[in-house]
């Protein structure tokens, strides 16, 4: 009976036993390749996503800081453009030169004292047409204009024998521009003897021992270096008969003397200091060359 159970059946379990092991190797190492896969396919889904967030927020932090400096740049006041003040270069270059008239030296002397002087003192300093000596027409040379101005200068300048004065009195702006004038003195002033009183490079003790020294017939000087040897006394007016200024002439920037405010407040101290007074007494005469 043993034997009809079949031949070897025991050697037949141990293969079916190992056909089953052999089988479930098979299986698992494909069940492993299928989810290693799954595994990359995750980390690389996920990995874009991660990225996104990161820009996202980036994106985030950016606008708001465009906007604050949208609001700051609202919020600040808008400067206006200042206009530029018209210089005295800029108006005068835009417009032709015209000769210096007694109205003009008249209107600034005016409104140098308006604010120094009262109603009563502004009328006392206006002067008479006959205090003026005709001005010049832009055509004249120096010598030329004094001529014109003083016809009788060879009789004037043998009478003058006075010491620490002058006859004519030439009141310019500079130092170069003294020694320009005295040189275009040359064919008017003949016998006579002319000085230049400036402060550069001259002490005032200086010029002031050269006017006691000899007789001086012409000076020709800057108002600022005139009130102070009028202050030392080196320079009296007694002998004064013609004050002719430097009006129409204009320096690199086309300023005139009175144009120059330092320029201008020793011409009108100078014109305070007995000019004045000599013309309306008609011993001095001013001429606008």
């Amino acid at each position: 009976m043993g034997d009809d159970l079949g031949d070897d059946w025991w050697n037949r379990e141990d293969v079916s036993e190992a056909e089953e092991e052999a089988e479930q190797e098979k299986q698992q190492p494909a069940e492993k390749a299928k989810t290693k896969p799954e595994k990359r396919k995750r980390a690389t889904e996920k990995s874009p996503k991660a990225k996104k967030k990161k820009t996202n927020d980036q994106k985030e932090c950016v606008i708001p800081q465009k906007k604050e400096t949208e609001e700051q740049q609202s919020a600040k006041p808008q400067r206006k453009r200042k206009r530029k003040k018209k210089t005295i270069t800029d108006v005068l270059a835009t417009s032709e030169p015209k000769p210096g008239t007694a109205t003009d030296l008249q209107g600034v002397v005016a409104q140098y004292f308006s604010d120094k002087r009262s109603v009563i003192e502004l009328e006392e300093l206006q002067l008479q047409n006959s205090c003026f000596l005709s001005s010049n027409d832009l055509t004249h040379t120096l010598s030329s204009y004094l001529k014109q101005v003083c016809p009788k200068w060879a009789k004037i300048q043998k009478q003058h024998k006075e010491k620490s004065s002058v006859v004519i009195l030439i009141v310019c702006s500079s130092a170069l521009r003294t020694i320009d004038l005295i040189k275009q003195l040359t064919a008017f002033k003949g016998e006579g003897r002319a000085v230049k009183l400036f402060a550069k490079h001259i002490k005032v003790e200086e010029q002031v021992k050269l006017l006691q020294k000899a007789v001086t017939h012409i000076g020709v000087g800057t108002p600022g270096r005139i009130n102070a040897l009028i202050e030392k006394e080196g320079l009296n007016l007694k002998a004064l008969r013609y004050l002719v200024v430097d009006w129409n002439w204009r320096d690199q920037k086309l300023r005139r003397m009175v144009d120059i405010p330092e320029i201008k407040m020793d011409f009108m101290k100078l014109l305070d200091n007995g000019v004045l007074a000599a013309c309306k007494e008609d011993k001095v005469k001013i001429g606008l060359f």
